[in-house]
């Protein structure tokens, strides 16, 4: 290998890398001395741009999602791939992804990649699952009491130019009772902002959880829906929450209640729901998610939920505010740039999550093997005999389901040495992907 190695040093604090004593420590950066490439899609926000681009990366951004021929003929040649949920990443995709090493979903789900096959392919996905949580929470919020004054309805008629001031069926959300499904960071958010309204927070998870403020957990999903008037569900998509409110579900809710769904649009049976609303059980509902949902913005969107009394429709804007996007591109592009400079997984979806202290600024005989391999026995024994003739600094190995993840700081003397563990290495059976980073 001809690289000739520059070793940079930068500030660090000790968030970025635990344990580190050094006020200096080195700037780690992938072997190769090919660029590294970045597809950007569906209109990532401009701060993660310029976080990739200030880590020297060539970017390509467009707009929208890309075609299922347009995005494998792109991906043959990138290292990481930025979608949000319409771009699906599936294994006849990524198949064809010869040189990607990571993903961003920039948004809190990762259905839309299969994770598995990612993983056995040496690829670590990282999504973001805090930063949009506010505005989630303040949505629901908003639907809340949209839905209690039937605005919506009120809305649509006066642009029809008719005047319909009622009262009947028009409530205060003050003293009614909210009933969360999935306590999670948006569930948790959604029930300190709904108590500070005047309402009663009840809620229902399958894992023990601390209540914040004066929230009350219940023993079942049964029993969140005949005590509340507004339910709202914040759980993921699994093969458990598939249908989870359904028409056994919808005919539990107390008559004159009503539904939120901002959370995955195969939660809730939407014919049900529909059913349920024009028969004046529900008294409304709110839904921003979808079974299918259209892949560009534009006519066409068709549900049985359309022209449902005092039902909002909203185009899957939960988490699609300025400032949630600006904290997802944050988080999720700082995620990518560590883990190709450095290797750390942390927050990684499909990767069990290693990192390694910072290398001190003073030492400028040490790289980084990074390794992923099939996580059967004797891989390690095997690195670990490649590595005995060197001094091995740290090291640090784990693994999820199939796929091993191993890291180790490794004092080499000159370039040569660099080739030969990296050759090595990778001629090993179940090697998956090595990098070495210096």
């Amino acid at each position: 290998m001809s690289d000739t190695l520059q070793i940079k040093s930068v500030p660090i604090s000790r968030r970025d890398s635990f344990n580190t004593r050094d006020k200096q420590t080195r700037e780690l950066k992938p072997f190769y001395s090919g660029d590294i490439k970045i597809l950007l899609l569906e209109n990532i926000s401009q701060k993660a741009v310029d976080i990739l681009n200030k880590a020297g990366y060539q970017v390509e951004f467009h707009t929208k999602a890309l075609d299922k021929d347009a995005l494998i003929e792109k991906i043959k040649d990138v290292h990481v791939v930025g979608i949000r949920s319409k771009t699906k990443l599936t294994q006849e995709v990524l198949s064809h992804a010869n040189k990607l090493i990571a993903i961003g979903c920039f948004c809190i789900g990762t259905n839309q990649v299969d994770l598995t096959y990612a993983a056995s392919r040496g690829i670590c996905v990282f999504n973001s699952p805090f930063s949009n949580s506010r505005s989630v929470a303040e949505l629901v919020i908003a639907e809340i009491i949209l839905l209690a004054r039937q605005l919506g309805d009120r809305s649509r008629e006066m642009h029809d130019g008719v005047w319909n001031k009622v009262s009947n069926n028009c409530y205060e959300i003050r003293g009614k009772t909210l009933g969360i499904i999935g306590y999670g960071h948006i569930g948790t958010q959604l029930g300190v902002l709904a108590e500070s309204l005047g309402m009663h927070v009840i809620w229902y998870d399958i894992l023990p959880l601390m209540p914040i403020g004066m929230s009350t957990a219940v023993e079942s999903l049964d029993e969140v829906l005949a005590e509340a008037d507004f339910v709202s569900c914040h759980v993921p998509e699994t093969p458990e929450t598939k249908n989870m409110i359904g028409a056994r579900e919808l005919a539990l809710m107390k008559p004159g209640s009503y539904l939120i769904n901002a959370s995955r649009g195969t939660v809730v049976d939407i014919d049900a729901l529909a059913v349920s609303l024009k028969s004046g059980h529900l008294a409304g509902a709110a839904v921003d998610v979808y079974p299918k949902e259209p892949l560009a913005n534009g006519p066409g969107f068709e549900s049985p939920l359309r022209n449902c009394p005092n039902t909002l429709l909203t185009p899957h804007i939960g988490g699609s505010t300025e400032e949630a996007q600006r904290m997802i591109g944050i988080e999720v592009a700082t995620a990518a740039t560590k883990f190709v400079n450095t290797g750390a997984s942390i927050n990684a979806v499909n990767f069990a999550e290693c990192d390694l202290r910072a290398i001190p600024s003073t030492d400028r005989t040490t790289v980084r093997i990074v390794n992923v391999h099939q996580n059967v026995p004797g891989v390690l024994r095997q690195i670990n005999n490649i590595l005995a003739d060197y001094n091995v600094n740290k090291q640090i190995s784990d693994s999820k389901g199939d796929v091993a993840y191993f890291m180790a700081d490794v004092t080499v003397e000159n370039s040569k040495d660099i080739n030969t563990i990296y050759e090595h290495v990778t001629a090993i059976g179940e090697n998956i992907i090595t990098r070495v980073l210096f």
